[in-house]
C-alpha cells in the first residue's frame, strides 16, 4: 500500500515539474547590446569615500616642561596606571555578577614558561 503512495507522489511531482517547464517564461526587459556604442545604459552614480571625511586635528603643541609639570601635578605615571587599571563603567543590572576567584599575584617570572 505504501508503494502506491510513493508512486502517486512521484507522478504528482513529475506532473508539477512538467507544468512548470511548459509555463511561458516571464518577460524580461531587453538588455542593450554591450557592443553597441549608441545603446542606452543605466546612469552610474558615484559617491566619494571621502565625502564624510573629517580631518584629524592634532592637539596644539605644548612645551615639554609644561607637559612634565602637568603629569607631575596629576600624580605621575601611577595616576595613568590607576586610570588604565580601573574597570570600565557598566550599566547596573538586576542580575548578580558571576563570582570569579582571585588570581594569585605573579612573582618574578612565574607567569613565563621559560
Amino acid at each position: 500500500m505504501s508503494s502506491f503512495f510513493i508512486c502517486r507522489g512521484a507522478l504528482l511531482a513529475l506532473a508539477l515539474g512538467s507544468a512548470a517547464l511548459a509555463a511561458p517564461p516571464q518577460q524580461r526587459p531587453e538588455r542593450p547590446d554591450p557592443l553597441d556604442a549608441s545603446a542606452s545604459a543605466p546612469r552610474v552614480l558615484h559617491r566619494s569615500a571621502f565625502k564624510d571625511y573629517r580631518r584629524f586635528d592634532d592637539a596644539p603643541a605644548v612645551r615639554w616642561r609644561d607637559a612634565n609639570d602637568t603629569v607631575d601635578r596629576i600624580g605621575g605615571w601611577r595616576s595613568y596606571a590607576r586610570e588604565a587599571a580601573a574597570p570600565a563603567p557598566t550599566a547596573p543590572s538586576s542580575a548578580p555578577a558571576p563570582h570569579t576567584p582571585p588570581r594569585p599575584p605573579a612573582t618574578g617570572h612565574d607567569g613565563h614558561r621559560h
